[in-house]
């Protein structure tokens, strides 16, 4: 990598970074402030069995915080957090202890299992997945709000995992498994320390980030993540053509193909994405040039 693409990289993780810090405080808020406290139980020893029933008890134009506690078992629902329900939090103990499950396909904004619209949304310990499989679009989760945080969760489907939409989002120690274009949308995200498992048999793409302008403020910083997969993969193809994408400090396993990158078949993007790994290592993390100058 140039210095000048390295410098640009830093800089664009040092301000994910300072989102990491707020939204770290909002999530710590969430879990020790005094909030209104909601517990969803399927046995029927909670205020509610369903988490969608918990979530509708809230206020519209809610200015409280509200910390839905889950007890374990596997919830099938297809799960809204309105957009005038900010200031939710949704929590288990364990992510293989509270599962949120849908089987969807087609439109990637009606498919998921979850879709958050709310703005100042915090996730924790949860599984949410997309049981369709292969043969066409299914999102497990939607992220359409801002200042969204998810901490431990596990997000499973197959094709179009995470429509990771629009907004400032955070993910720390998250696992996430698809095979295509599996975290894809416009928003503006940090991912750190997570573990990105690629089911791809060929050459499909992790990422498909959507930046469609030079002034638009979005992108996805993978940081201190790891990569690995079931054959073969790349990073990431231009779902938009300003396309922004930037793993650093990552371990990336061969799952990895050599050319790093997909222009999706239109060799004019390879003039305007920017993509980049910045000190990554592992046997995936090969120093060579392919699109827009892959080099580590």
């Amino acid at each position: 990598m140039a210095p000048a693409y390295s410098n640009y990289a830093c800089i664009f993780i040092s301000t994910l970074f300072m989102f990491m810090l707020a939204s770290s405080r909002a999530d710590a808020a969430a879990a020790t402030s005094t909030a209104i406290l909601i517990n969803v139980d399927q046995s029927g020893n909670g205020d509610y069995k369903k988490i969608q029933d918990a979530i509708d008890a809230v206020p519209s134009n809610n200015n409280e915080l509200v910390f839905i506690l889950v007890k374990p078992g596997v919830y099938n629902e297809k799960i809204v957090v309105p957009v005038d329900k900010p200031f939710i939090t949704i929590s288990g103990s364990k992510p293989n202890e509270v599962i949120i499950t849908w089987n969807d396909s087609g439109n990637i904004f009606e498919s998921p299992t979850v879709t958050v619209l709310a703005s100042d949304f915090v996730a924790r310990y949860l599984t949410i997945q997309n049981t369709f499989g292969p043969g066409a679009k299914a999102v497990a989760l939607r992220v359409s709000g801002d200042r969204a945080s998810f901490f431990g969760c596990r997000m499973l489907s197959y094709q179009d995992t995470l429509l990771d939409d629009t907004g400032r989002h955070y993910y720390k120690n998250c696992y996430i498994e698809g095979a295509v274009d599996f975290i894809f949308g416009n928003a503006a995200s940090l991912y750190e320390k997570c573990h990105l498992h690629s089911l791809s048999e060929g050459d499909a793409a992790i990422t498909a980030q959507r930046r469609e302008s030079p002034s638009e403020n979005t992108g996805f910083t993978f940081l201190g993540c790891k990569i690995t997969g079931v054959r073969t993969a790349v990073l990431g193809r231009p779902w938009g053509a300003y396309s922004r994408v930037v793993f650093a400090f990552t371990y990336m396993s061969n799952v990895i193909l050599p050319q790093g990158w997909d222009d999706w078949g239109d060799l004019s993007k390879q003039s305007t994405v920017f993509y980049r790994e910045y000190k990554c290592y592992g046997p995936g993390a090969n120093a060579r040039k392919g699109l827009n100058g892959r080099e580590s």
